[in-house]
């Protein structure tokens, strides 16, 4: 409910499934990371073992910033020479 990207009348609508799935990534990882949820009294990294304690903005900035998505494999190209069935 917190993403607005899945709304198409908002300015924060994705046209590029690579900006999309970007904007879904970094909201993933503030939800999971950063966000302090009342009920675990931490983060669900931290209170699943994944990291030792609770990251800031500044940390999730930082390990986010040099991300490169993975090159798509031979069958994704081919699968984008493909025509749309509209």
């Amino acid at each position: 409910m917190g993403l607005k990207r899945f709304t198409r009348l908002t300015n924060g609508f994705s046209r590029k499934l690579e900006n999309h799935e970007a904007a879904l990534g970094l909201h993933f990882a503030h939800y999971n990371f950063v966000t302090r949820h009342t009920t675990l009294g931490t983060t669900p990294a931290v209170a699943a073992g994944i990291a030792d304690d609770r990251w800031t903005v500044e940390e999730l900035v930082e390990r986010t910033a040099g991300y490169n998505p993975p090159k798509p494999t031979e069958w994704e190209s081919f699968l984008d020479t493909l025509p749309d069935d509209e």
